[in-house]
């Protein structure tokens, strides 16, 4: 029987490293989420289930390191040439197991992307944050605080708004920042952060990029409050939450770069994003192939396996050509990010454009597959214990996140047509 290793990825575009973390992710999967995922649904509040696997992934293996500088006890990933791929080979593999695991481990690099990755290190906040990730036994989680509940994605339409409509803000007394704001949904909220990255304005409902601020604030600062998790309908391993900052204190350099600076790197935070659900769907799409790999061989209509029957056989061939086309499209822009030589800088506008309409197409493309999954099992794709209707109800949140499709819509008509209106 065809394996997944045998779906096209672009084999010149990774590095040993990234072939032997693929394979060690790939066993902790196996051995650790996987037998256990269909019970995750239930231990959404808890965690008790799930905190072990996060341990084994974070601490044992070493991933909540991955981008800070060697020296500071790190993996050196903030300045590998590829660290786009490698993210992309790793998020994938979470995501085959746990997409919301995955969620929660791409998330704690998000905000520190801002401060980690060459070429605009700020070494003194990496010295401040690496002990937190690199010096402990437990596993450590970050948090961007970015949706507020009046705006929902509009702090992401940058080209549109930028960071207008931002109404948490940074008020600058003495040496420190006093943050005040409320922040809805943010991935590993719900008391599992230790970091926020904050994104903030220092001028309430200006459009200048040099009032856009991202500061980190830590969790347990004084003014911090973290709301109960939400129960939503699939990610049961991503607790999201109200949060809110109420005359928080924190350094004046605890601001990722400063004005200007901060609004044009957020937009790489935006790319990574993007790469990163194109992993994850990448990843989902991956499992789900093995899973209907094995129903259609064992599961019989008029006398034969399922697969072997016409309609089912039409149907596979699509799913086959949904995968393929995700994973070399997520592969492509994931090594379009580390050649900034070849396609510019993975802030600029044209690669966040680029991004949001791979996002979409695949996203597209994953939500009517998975359904598709789902129709042709029928009874047995909805059955818990088959794991399909779980990719189906997890994956459709991330069709929604970073402003949904209709987010991407108007960036790539913006960029692509030049649409001046959206």
């Amino acid at each position: 029987m065809r394996t997944i290793d045998e779906i096209t990825r672009p084999l010149e575009y990774l590095s040993p490293m990234d072939r032997h973390l693929g394979k060690i992710i790939r066993r902790w999967a196996d051995e650790q989420v996987i037998p256990l995922r269909q019970r995750y649904d239930e231990d959404w509040e808890e965690h008790r289930l799930i905190e072990p696997a996060f341990k084994a992934l974070m601490v044992d293996l070493g991933l909540q390191r991955l981008l800070f500088p060697e020296d500071l006890g790190g993996m050196g990933f903030g300045h590998s040439s590829y660290l786009g791929t490698g993210g992309f080979r790793i998020f994938e593999e979470v995501a085959r197991a746990d997409s919301a695991m995955a969620v929660a481990v791409g998330v704690t690099f998000w905000p520190l992307i801002m401060v980690c990755n060459e070429p605009h290190v700020n070494r003194r906040l990496c010295e401040e944050l690496a002990p937190r990730f690199c010096d402990t036994d437990r596993p450590v989680f970050a948090a961007n605080a970015m949706t507020e509940p009046q705006g929902g994605a509009d702090i992401e339409n940058l080209d549109l708004l930028g960071g207008s409509t931002i109404q948490t803000s940074a008020t600058l007394d003495g040496d420190q920042w006093v943050v005040n704001g409320h922040k809805l949904w943010p991935t590993n909220s719900g008391g599992v952060a230790d970091l926020f990255g904050v994104v903030c304005s220092t001028n309430p409902g200006s459009s200048d990029p040099k009032d856009f601020a991202f500061i980190f604030v830590p969790a347990d600062t004084e003014g911090v409050t973290q709301g109960g998790a939400y129960q939503k309908a699939g990610m049961a391993a991503d607790k999201n939450s109200d949060v809110w900052f109420d005359n928080v204190r924190v350094p004046v350099w605890y601001r990722a770069h400063g004005p200007g600076d901060d609004f044009t790197y957020f937009k790489e935070v935006v790319t990574f994003g993007l790469m990163g659900s194109l992993a994850f769907t990448s990843g989902v799409l991956l499992n789900t192939y093995e899973l209907l790999q094995e129903a259609t061989s064992r599961l019989f209509f008029r006398g034969r396996p399922l697969k072997e029957n016409d309609d089912i056989a039409g149907r596979l061939s699509g799913f086959a050509a949904t995968v393929e086309t995700v994973r070399i499209l997520g592969f492509q822009y994931a090594r379009m990010i580390d050649r900034r030589d070849l396609y510019g800088a993975p802030w600029s506008d044209d690669m966040v454009a680029k991004g949001r309409a791979y996002k979409m197409l695949a996203c597209d493309m994953a939500v009517k597959s998975l359904g598709q999954a789902m129709d042709l099992l029928g009874a047995h794709g909805s059955d818990r214990v088959a794991d399909v209707e779980k990719h189906w109800r997890d994956f459709k949140i991330v069709q929604l996140w970073m402003g949904g499709k209709q987010l991407c819509q108007m960036e790539v008509a913006r960029h692509f047509f030049e649409c001046e209106s959206l």
